[in-house]
């Protein structure tokens, strides 16, 4: 085959992969010869050879049989002149020449789809500033993200030994436990959501150290979803994107925390999207932690928040009283290691339990403070102490509800979803509830109309009105709707 029958045959596929997988992937190999049947190619890398082998052999040994040239494989050698990195004095034996056999029946994902346009410029720069990427030998390759991607810190605290299990968290908890086992992948991905302080960092934590410690070897990776889009833009400003790709797609577990920072992020969803297809095609362990469930994410893609949602999705809810105590009287245990003469009055804990119900963290800073000022000042934990030390916490601290909080509470009273109660949808069985939530949030709330519409799907201020009205004229005529009206408002008032 001549060099322009191979330029009309890589006309031809650009019109089959389009731009981007074109110039990504096409564009970059060097076309050599054709000798027995074996269509030979140099490529800038290995990992290139092995991508086009897996993912596009079939359609140019397709072309190759439609322009008259009897192919039936194909091999890529990694060109021995092509600029790498420096080499690594135990890689300089390193056989010049790999080759790899194009095979049949991948199924795996394209690499990536449109970008924006500042980025679509720069991926394509990188892939050609990339052609002279890096040769690595396996066992280099196998090593790699240990050393070039580190990963977030881990703390040491935050074990399943540590972890206090309640009523609220104890699915979620049996879920991580599962996972940290390590064996057959079960819940793939696992994602865990609930509000700030809940928990869903801890259990990430403990089901990573949980895995290295059953398997050392094993290659977990954690980190927030704010570094994943960081190492992304980086990748992309360097010219690295095929390292980026090999990188992330070679880890055993990759674990993403607050997943929602990418939601309205196009380019770094594109990439997420692909990563996630690649590790679920190997087999390979997906753990997410995000603040709301993947469907009610605003600005995540649909097709993200299907791939999130065909695992396990765990709720991590408010903490209740009785959980709320455990954790104190846990880290009232830890606390007194600290200060071991300190003693802490009858009431004290169930006092802080009561009035500290919004957030984890708030309940263990305020025990902190009380702890540090008790010691300062060398007087017993009671509770005048308490109400003095923590008197802006308490008041902080006072119950205040939003009006996510309402729609949540709502939408599990009538066993519907929360998106059906802020969606468009007008039919009754989601039309009362959303009346009956909108009532309550003008009730317990200080949002104005405007701003509960807006909570609402964007609805005007009027529609608030009239389902305030209808509520309150239904309360006097109907029982089950004054009945359900109170139930709910005391659940959300406990």
């Amino acid at each position: 085959m001549t060099e322009d029958k191979w330029g009309q045959l890589r006309t031809r596929l650009l019109k089959t992969v389009g731009q981007n997988n074109f110039t990504t992937w096409i564009e970059p190999l060097e076309f050599n010869s054709v000798d027995d049947g074996v269509a030979v190619f140099h490529v800038p890398t290995n990992f290139m050879g092995n991508y086009v082998s897996q993912n596009f052999a079939d359609l140019i040994l397709h072309e190759f049989n439609l322009s008259g040239e009897p192919v039936q494989r194909l091999a890529f050698r990694v060109a021995a002149n092509s600029p790498a990195r420096p080499v690594r004095q135990s890689e300089q034996s390193a056989e010049p020449f790999a080759e790899m056999q194009g095979h049949n029946g991948a199924d795996s994902s394209a690499a990536t789809a449109d970008e924006s346009q500042n980025e679509v410029r720069w991926e394509a720069a990188s892939a050609r500033g990339n052609s002279a990427g890096n040769s690595l030998s396996s066992k280099a390759a196998a090593r790699e993200p240990m050393e070039t991607l580190q990963a977030a810190p881990l703390d040491p605290r935050f074990t399943f030994d540590s972890f206090v299990v309640g009523k609220p968290n104890e699915l979620a908890h049996a879920a991580a436990r599962r996972v940290g086992e390590g064996g057959p992948v079960t819940f793939n991905p696992l994602v865990l959501y609930g509000g700030v302080g809940l928990g869903k960092t801890h259990l990430m934590h403990a089901i990573a150290w949980e895995l290295t410690e059953q398997n050392p070897d094993l290659n977990v990776l954690y980190l927030s979803a704010e570094q994943f889009m960081y190492r992304f833009v980086q990748a992309l400003r360097e010219r690295k994107m095929m390292d980026f790709k090999h990188l992330f797609r070679s880890v055993d577990v990759l674990m993403v925390d607050d997943v929602q920072f990418i939601a309205g992020k196009d380019s770094t969803q594109e990439e997420f999207f692909h990563t996630f297809n690649a590790l679920v095609d190997q087999n390979k362990q997906i753990i997410i932690s995000a603040d709301r469930a993947p469907g009610e994410i605003k600005d995540l893609e649909d097709r993200v928040k299907s791939r999130l949602q065909c695992g396990l999705v765990v709720d991590l809810h408010p903490t209740d009283y009785e959980l709320r105590l455990g954790i104190l009287q846990t880290k009232v245990q830890h606390q007194q290691l600290t200060y071991p003469g300190l003693q802490i009055a009858d009431g004290v804990l169930e006092f802080l339990a009561h009035r500290i119900s919004t957030n984890v963290r708030v309940l263990e800073g305020a025990l902190t403070r009380l702890f540090a000022f008790a010691s300062l000042v060398g007087r017993e934990i009671d509770m005048d102490l308490t109400q003095d030390c923590l008197a802006d916490v308490l008041r902080a601290s006072e119950r205040k509800i939003t009006v996510e909080e309402i729609q949540r509470k709502v939408s599990e009273y009538y066993n519907i979803r929360m998106s059906d109660i802020i969606g468009p949808k007008r039919l009754r069985s989601y039309a009362r509830p959303r009346q009956v939530a909108m009532y309550l949030c003008k009730q317990l709330t200080s949002r104005s109309l405007p701003e509960i519409g807006r909570r609402f799907g964007g609805r005007d201020h009027t529609t608030v009105m009239h389902g305030v009205r209808r509520i309150e004229e239904l309360k006097s005529t109907d029982g089950q709707i004054a009945e359900d009206v109170e139930m709910l408002r005391r659940a959300l008032e406990s």
